[in-house]
């Protein structure tokens, strides 16, 4: 028996949410004015969070280690936000969506969850554009739509190829307006090192002032986790260099469960590998893949020419070269879902038919849509994506195919909350990337700002009021309570023994070592000797680290090299998790593809009476063997069937 509550609604699907804001309890703007939130991260989950808590009484305080919350890595964000307006009158409905995002995730997400998040989908555009985000719009006027994958219909909103930039700073006015009115207190270049419990219930939390290196205490009736996911155990992914999972680690080792680690997102559309030296990887938006094809040679010789720099990719014929999305997903081309498209490229590369110099990477090619649209359509649509690849590679996109290849890029899993995005830990909230809930085994485009929207504006300030309720009469958390003394020294202690290590071997090169494990042996093909091997090697890894790294500077100061050292600590302990999680799930799905269980076609393979479950990991300490948790997922609405985009 699992001791996981969802708390899901009862009723049927379509009422659950309407029911539950029903019923739940509501907090009088009186007693609003009494309570303090802290929200961790001001990426658009957290932005939007703040901003609304703020906006409804509360007094929030919000962290990140940025220097202006504008700069949270949902800025990064190109391709789009989903909704189901249905403005393009193509028979696309809240249902649509809801089946559509189930169907992606490869039937493990939380219905309900999943459900809701259609339902408010439209809200989030009416919201971003009366805050002035400047969305592309159709001659007359009307907001225009594209397609992303996995969707047969046009739902995804878009600003040109910089729409988490736009929506970011829409998000950012209205967090800048609570700051400037005096509901939020916004602290920059802060990091969260520690959860505060008492008596069980989050209570605030120990952080880093970054500038100066003091160690600070602060409190408050409930704490809200916007830090985004863990791509970058990986060391080289999408993600900015400064994303980490070091807020959300410390809270599962406070007793927030962590769920399905395992399912990572593989981008198909990557710019390729192309030094030992690389820091992070660069994103082509899964947008491209409306107006461009993806190919290889149909030859193995044409395929050897290439790498070898003897012809280039213009001199292949049509007639030579295979469009394999087109040729083996017929229904959804090149539009196929990102797990899908991402296995698809290692296959041809692996069969010997990569076309740079190493051997991994395809083509992106819009010879074809230039041709059927014009020049000056894809400019408008893509012109700065066009831009950004052009100065990474010094090559004209407009003249030769793009080089894509996949890469880490987004994070499924991640802190274990129930329906009112509530942790096991009462009073300890996750939204966006930095919980599970939405998006199961795999994430369609367009979907992660719509989550993070979704969660700060319209579902978290109604779920969260329920617990506060029972809170109003609880005084200001006294930050010099045991609790907080206690887990102050915790973070000094950590601190301190990361700084008088004084090894030899700088941190990058453990997160480097680190990620080519992940890489190697939990990336885009599992299998059980590889993991088995993976968790040995990263234990062998923390003991190498704990002996020989090397912190310069001062702990009392600026120091990077001390921030990225308690990350990567984390990152460590973290990857064995992930390994171990994808150990246990014996099926492929989604992301998470085991090479014992595919069909005789080469696609993933669930195994749904074993594993229809959210898999949720209990910290034991870091020598001990995690406790699995099984939340069984229900399907009443959507019956489960074996994925296909053919």
């Amino acid at each position: 028996m699992s001791i996981l509550n969802s708390n899901i609604p009862e009723g049927p699907i379509s009422q659950k949410w309407s029911n539950h804001k029903a019923k739940i309890k509501v907090v009088s703007p009186a007693n609003k004015r009494k309570l303090e939130i802290i929200v961790i991260g001001t990426g658009l989950a957290g932005a939007s969070a703040a901003a609304s808590l703020s906006e409804l009484g509360y007094n929030v305080k919000a962290f990140c280690y940025q220097d202006s919350p504008r700069r949270a890595h949902s800025i990064a964000a190109q391709g789009g936000i989903n909704a189901a307006k249905n403005y393009q009158n193509d028979n696309d409905s809240v249902y649509r969506l809801f089946y559509d995002t189930v169907k992606g995730g490869d039937y493990r997400s939380r219905e309900a969850n999943v459900h809701r998040l259609a339902e408010v989908s439209p809200n989030i555009i009416d919201q971003c554009v009366a805050q002035g985000v400047p969305f592309a719009r159709e001659y007359g006027g009307l907001l225009s739509n594209r397609s992303f994958g996995g969707v047969l219909v046009s739902r995804t909103f878009y600003a040109r190829g910089q729409t988490g930039q736009q929506l970011l700073l829409g998000a950012y006015s209205a967090l800048n307006r609570q700051i400037g009115a005096g509901g939020v207190k916004m602290y920059t270049r802060h990091e969260m090192l520690d959860l505060v419990t008492i008596d069980g219930k989050a209570r605030g939390i120990i952080a880093r002032d970054m500038v100066t290196g003091e160690i600070k205490r602060f409190g408050a009736h409930a704490v809200v986790i916007a830090s985004g996911g863990y791509g970058n155990v990986f060391f080289l992914s999408t993600n900015a260099m400064g994303c980490n999972a070091s807020a959300s680690w410390v809270c599962y080792k406070k007793g927030a469960f962590f769920a399905n680690p395992c399912f990572v997102q593989i981008h198909p559309t990557c710019i390729p590998v192309h030094g030992s030296q690389q820091s992070k990887l660069t994103l082509m938006s899964e947008s491209l893949r409306n107006d461009g094809r993806v190919w290889t040679p149909r030859k193995l010789e044409d395929a050897e020419k290439l790498r070898k720099g003897i012809i280039g990719p213009n001199d292949i014929a049509d007639a030579d070269r295979d469009f394999y999305l087109e040729r083996r997903y017929p229904s959804y081309g090149n539009l196929v879902p990102r797990d899908v498209a991402s296995r698809a490229a290692k296959e041809r590369c692996d069969a010997g038919f990569g076309v740079n110099s190493e051997g991994k990477a395809v083509y992106l090619d819009f010879k074809y849509s230039i041709e059927r649209l014009g020049r000056s359509t894809i400019e408008k649509r893509y012109g700065n994506l066009f831009q950004m690849y052009e100065k990474i590679t010094d090559h004209d996109p407009y003249k030769e195919p793009m080089q894509i290849y996949p890469a880490i890029h987004y994070t499924m899993g991640g802190t274990w909350v129930d329906y009112n995005l509530m942790t096991t830990i009462p009073g300890l909230y996750a939204i966006g990337e930095a919980n599970f809930s939405d998006h199961g085994a795999n994430r369609l485009g367009a979907s992660a700002l719509m989550q993070g929207l979704a969660d700060g504006y319209f579902v978290l300030p109604y779920t969260i009021g329920d617990y506060l309720a029972g809170e109003i009469m609880v005084p200001k958390i006294d930050t010099n309570l045991p609790e907080f003394i206690e887990a102050e020294k915790g973070v000094t202690t950590k601190l301190e023994k990361l700084f008088n290590i004084k090894g030899k071997t700088p941190v990058d090169h453990f997160h480097k070592k680190l990620g080519h494990i992940m890489w190697e042996y939990v990336g885009m093909a599992r299998n059980a000797e590889g993991l088995t091997k993976a968790i040995k090697e990263i234990q062998e890894l923390r003991v190498e680290f704990y002996k020989d790294l090397l912190v310069p500077g001062e702990m009392k100061n600026v120091n990077p090299e001390l921030e990225k050292a308690g990350r990567v600590a984390d990152f460590i302990e973290l990857g064995e998790l992930l390994a171990r999680d994808a150990l246990n799930r014996n099926e492929s799905c989604g992301g998470h593809f085991r090479v014992e269980s595919c069909t005789e076609d080469g696609e993933a393979k669930r195994d749904d009476e074993n594993f229809a479950y959210v898999a949720a990991w209990e910290f034991k300490g870091v020598d001990s063997v995690p406790v699995l948790h099984k939340e069984d997922l229900v399907f009443e609405t959507i019956h489960l069937t074996q994925r296909s985009y053919k």
